[in-house]
């Protein structure tokens, strides 16, 4: 590329058209667009999705049509959920473009046009006004007092000044003053396209529960394999027909599989965004909800996060040491200014908070509607200041009549201060105040040596406690002469700062209670987040703050699992810390409401952004949206998450168990006399009812109270373990046993043996259905007892119902054999209870 051309006259229109050619147009990349038919084809490539078309195929060979259209209802669910979150990405990068101004103001052939911002190249010379969009990354050639709004991209809570040679980045909004700047790189190259490319290179990960449920699919082939030789070989050396012997194993093959699994997942997850969606949190990827029970570790945005975005006046200093704190939140007048020990005379707070209305550009914005939020215009200091003063009871509007102004010096950060003069409306008075930075104010005054060190040593204490002060200093005159050589006074500091959400310290203690770490993440200044992260309880004495420095220079790498605060962090560098912890074995939630924050949310385990007063880009990248920005709704997910975890695991104990129990029924019953103990369609029949309504009932079940009381679980365990296989492993050779010996009894009484074994193995796994029901109050109707009720009530019909005779190969049973069926059968059950106490 040619050199970049300067000057007042800009690029020629030759020169821009030639180069918008070759560099491309100023808009960001998209991925490569993937046809509905590759999305599916992707999502049937999921072991359990393929394990369940193999049992469908099957369930059709035998004529088992009920069992076959629940698994293709199954895969069809499942298939639309994959394939709705793989959209999510790219709009996650088209909201994107909404940052970026529509038009630009440019200077071509030496005059000011207005170009579509999609049309800006580098060399452009490019006008910026207060409220304007900056539509590339600039280096800054002309500035008028300017200071710039980097929260959405650097998370930076406060505006920043720019001065001449400094950058901006494209997306960045100016909210005070005038600029001319260069057009340095536009597009991909530009931070907006850096951080869209990071979104669209992020690595999908599967949530832990896909990989547990991917692990369970491989051992369950490999298992339902083995089961198939095993009875095919032990048939044949009976001398029984391959054919038989061969729909025998297939049949059990199926009934191994809990093909419910999958719409025992899928129900359990939408009826966890549904109790979400009540808490006004969307839930944009199903599997979310399950993976913040999982979560080890939440990374947390500060701005706009933990805070609540907003620059508030929270502590007020007067000479000569009276303090006062201030209380109420964002832009709202509502507030008390209480001195925190000896107050000051009314006189100087008063004079204070006028001083700080006049040497003020800002405006208060009312509600337009019930129910919504004060906002501000202008700079978001200076709108702090307003407050502060409406909450110390000053009335701006009557101050700015009684002062009207006369003149102005504006603020630039070379002096780091700014002055206005006034005229009083009633008399000859007149007045100069000025505000700024503490240390600039303070070589204006020229303040005693012990002031001095008083006004450092407050300084220093509000710096530490995460405010920016702010100094005001003031002239005044009587007689109507100029307070130009007037000296000026110091009249106080103000500590302004972007306060923590009321409920962000009982978020975080709620999150360690569960066994979660909690990292503050944040692009804003160290000693800021410090000073956040301790107020919040999370850091304490001796805690490690690694800046996005030290990760540059590569001195912080070993402090990724450890430390607890990041400060001063790129977007890019967002994502190296969460692929740092997933590295070490966490499993990542990360909250934020930034532009910076989408690359981060896209690549950690669940991204959770705010909605109210988040970017619409953080809001497509993530898989959780809070509507109303609560926080608590993160610690309610995560409780819903272990719910739904344990409603999984409990129909697994319930369904596999039942399964390994038809096992050993047609495996060992030959061994005690009994050659075929089960039909291949009462095989189906039991599969058809057990796995059927009560197994689906299991996502519904209520939450367990303890549930936040555990820590989170190993990622990398398996959802067999923690004891599971073992209580699968005696549940069901529990219930094989007991319908085995309900054999024995029926072949010593002259009963049907194949039909009280069939009664007796249904029945069992429904009692032991009703004994992993979650604990309730007594009398609670729950989708669980009615849906064992139902399956009760065909499991007996199958017995004593003359057209399912034929169908199932059953006969009506005298009622001492359905009293020993049913007992045998609520053995198990009772057992389970009183091991779960």
């Amino acid at each position: 590329m040619p050199p970049l051309i300067r000057g007042a006259s800009g690029l020629t229109s030759e020169e821009a058209a030639r180069r918008l050619a070759e560099v491309g147009p100023n808009s960001l990349p998209r991925p490569p667009r993937v046809g509905p038919f590759g999305r599916i084809l992707a999502q049937l490539r999921d072991p359990m999705i393929l394990l369940l078309l193999a049992a469908g195929v099957v369930t059709v060979v035998v004529s088992d049509a009920t069992d076959a259209l629940v698994i293709a209802l199954v895969v069809v669910v499942n298939t639309a959920v994959g394939v709705t979150q793989d959209l999510r990405a790219d709009r996650a990068i088209a909201e994107l473009d909404q940052l970026t101004a529509p038009v630009a103001e440019v200077v071509r052939d030496g005059r000011r046009l207005e170009v579509p911002a999609a049309e800006v190249v580098p060399g452009d010379v490019v006008r910026l006004d207060a409220g304007g969009i900056v539509p590339a990354d600039l280096r800054l050639l002309e500035v008028a007092a300017l200071s710039i709004d980097e929260s959405a991209m650097t998370g930076e809570s406060q505006p920043v000044d720019r001065d001449v040679g400094e950058e901006l980045l494209a997306g960045t909004v100016a909210t005070r003053g005038r600029a001319v700047g260069e057009v340095l790189r536009t597009g991909a190259d530009s931070g907006l396209g850096r951080i869209a490319g990071l979104i669209s290179t992020a690595r999908v990960r599967d949530t832990p529960l896909q990989r547990r449920l991917r692990r369970l699919s491989r051992d369950l082939v490999v298992a339902v394999l083995a089961i198939g030789v095993v009875v095919v070989v032990l048939g044949l050396l009976r001398g029984e027909p391959l054919v038989q012997t061969s729909i025998l194993a297939v049949s059990l093959a199926v009934a191994a599989v809990p093909e419910s699994l999958p719409a025992v997942v899928t129900i359990s997850l939408a009826l966890g965004a549904h109790r979400m969606a009540q808490r006004h949190a969307l839930v944009r990827h199903l599997p979310a909800v399950e993976t913040l029970g999982s979560v080890t570790v939440l990374a947390s945005d500060k701005t706009g996060t933990l805070t609540e975005g907003r620059m508030v006046a929270g502590a007020v200093w007067v000479p000569p040491g009276h303090r006062y704190d201030v209380s109420g939140s964002g832009y709202a007048p509502h507030g008390d200014v209480v001195a925190d020990g000896h107050a000051a005379p009314p006189a100087a707070l008063e004079r204070l908070v006028r001083d700080a209305v006049l040497c003020n550009d800002a405006r208060l914005v009312e509600p337009a509607a019930d129910g919504e939020a004060w906002g501000a215009a202008g700079d978001t200091l200076e709108a702090a200041l307003l407050v502060l003063a409406a909450k110390a009871g000053a009335r701006p509007e009557d101050v700015h009549r009684a002062w009207p102004r006369a003149g102005e010096v504006p603020f630039e950060a070379t002096r780091g201060w700014m002055a206005t003069t006034h005229r009083a409306a009633a008399g000859p008075g007149a007045l100069r105040v000025c505000k700024g930075a503490p240390e600039a104010v303070l070589d204006l005054v020229d303040p005693p040596e012990p002031l001095r060190g008083t006004v450092a040593a407050e300084t220093t204490r509000l710096a530490e406690q995460g405010f920016r002060v702010i100094a005001l200093a003031d002239a005044t005159s009587y007689d109507g002469a100029p307070t130009d050589d007037q000296p000026l006074e110091l009249v106080g500091l103000v500590g302004i700062a972007d306060p923590p959400r009321a409920v962000s310290r009982e978020v975080v203690a709620a999150c360690h209670a569960a066994g979660i770490a909690v990292v503050l993440v944040t692009g804003d200044h160290p000693v800021t987040a410090g000073a956040i992260a301790g107020r919040l309880g999370i850091t304490d004495e001796g805690s490690t703050t690694v800046t996005g420095a030290d990760l540059a220079a590569g001195a912080g790498q070993d402090a990724l699992g450890v430390a607890r605060v990041f400060a001063r962090i790129r977007p890019e560098q967002k994502v190296q810390i969460v692929q740092a912890l997933q590295e070490r074995g966490e499993v990542v939630a990360m909250t934020g409401d930034g532009v910076n924050d989408a690359p981060a949310l896209r690549n950690a385990d669940i991204g959770v952004a705010m909605g109210r007063g988040g970017t619409e880009v953080a809001r497509q990248a993530a898989d959780l949206v809070l509507a109303d920005d609560d926080l608590r709704t993160v610690v309610a997910a995560v409780e819903e998450g272990r719910r739904i975890y344990t409603n999984i695991r409990n129909f697994l104990r319930y369904a596999v168990s039942g399964g390994l129990a038809e096992v050993v029924v047609v495996v060992l019953g030959p061994f005690f006399g009994m050659a075929l103990p089960l039909l291949p369609a009462q095989i189906l029949w039991i599969n058809m009812l057990t796995h059927g309504l009560p197994g689906v009932a299991f996502g519904a079940e209520p939450v367990v109270g303890s549930a936040m009381k555990r820590p989170p679980r190993p990622p990398d365990e398996s959802v067999l373990g923690a004891g599971l296989a073992l209580q699968i492993g005696w549940v069901g050779a529990t219930i094989g046993a007991l319908s085995l010996l309900s054999g024995l009894a029926a072949d010593r009484a002259g009963w049907d043996v194949q039909t009280t074994i069939f009664l007796t193995l249904g029945a069992a796994q429904l009692a032991v259905a009703l004994a992993l029901r979650a604990p309730g109050h007594r009398g609670e109707r729950r989708a669980l007892d009615i849906a064992v009720a139902g399956a009760a009530v065909l499991q007996i019909g199958g017995v004593y119902l003359p057209p399912l005779h034929r169908l199932l190969g059953t006969e009506a049973l005298p009622l001492p054999a359905l009293a020993v069926a049913v007992a045998l059968a609520l053995v198990p059950g009772i057992a389970v209870r009183l091991r779960r106490g």
